[in-house]
């Protein structure tokens, strides 16, 4: 690893225990200004304030919100998307460039991969190539990793271990997916990819109970953090659940002192 790349990823990892809470705040693009992300400078605020490394978004939520921005808090830019909730087909388009991450002062850029869908192989040919500009540039790549096959669940183990370990092999520095919904299976899914693994967040749901724990045991199972947003910013208290995040991840905290946190 570059010294260049290595000092991006250590921006975005703890040097103590190489784990990292990422808010991932790229959903405007697609869904518009959902609740909790009509005013980015707010979330950008809780973030910062709130103790997380880093944030995973668009240009146009750095551009809206840079006021907010703190040295502390590094910035992973989106590089794919080109679709909407108003009738797109959910397939992802080079729509920015590692050299834009560089402009924007960027540690890291971010690309997605469907392993599974119809078009898989082109999504893989623009992510690998896309790696090949990060290598050249010392930018770290992280490849959100989903698997979509006819016979497949989101967490389905079969599917997960399959495209975290095709993401690393094209060229991903750190690798965004699911959470297999127990320790025992994601340390399999662990084990089989040499980078660092961040857990998504899903869809909101009302049970912190659930999201926390599952945060917990990927933890213990050996993922690198989190890369969570609705339910992160869509909670009343954004600042509480960063906090309590950061507890859980670089803290040691269980899913009790978690929850007391937030709910106190």
């Amino acid at each position: 690893m570059s010294p260049g790349k290595k000092m991006r990823m250590n921006s975005i990892f703890r040097k103590g225990n190489g784990r990292s809470v990422i808010v991932a705040l790229d959903h405007g693009g697609i869904a518009g200004p959902i609740k909790g992300i009509e005013k980015p400078g707010h979330v950008i605020k809780s973030c910062v304030e709130g103790g997380a490394d880093a944030v995973l978004t668009t240009r146009g939520v750095v551009k809206a919100a840079i006021e907010q921005w703190d040295r502390e808090l590094a910035l992973i830019l989106r590089l794919t998307g080109g679709f909407t909730v108003l009738g797109g087909k959910f397939e992802e388009e080079m729509i920015s460039s590692p050299e834009a991450a560089l402009f924007f002062s960027a540690a890291g850029a971010a690309v997605t991969v469907k392993f599974g869908h119809e078009r898989e192989g082109e999504f893989i040919k623009q992510a690998s190539l896309t790696a090949d500009s990060c290598e050249r540039w010392s930018m770290p790549l992280m490849v959100e990793a989903m698997a979509r096959g006819k016979d497949l669940k989101p967490i389905d183990l079969r599917g997960v271990k399959l495209a975290v370990r095709a993401a690393q092999e094209i060229g991903a520095d750190i690798v965004k997916s699911y959470y297999t919904g127990d320790p025992g299976s994601f340390r399999e899914v662990v084990e089989g990819c040499p980078v660092p693994i961040v857990i998504l967040g899903g869809e909101k749901t009302e049970n912190l109970e659930d999201v926390f724990s599952d945060v917990y045991h990927s933890l213990q199972a050996g993922g690198a953090g989190i890369a969570i947003g609705r339910n992160i910013w869509q909670h009343e208290n954004v600042k509480a659940m960063i906090e309590a995040m950061v507890g859980l991840v670089h803290e040691v905290w269980s899913v009790k002192q978690a929850l007391k946190h937030v709910q106190s």
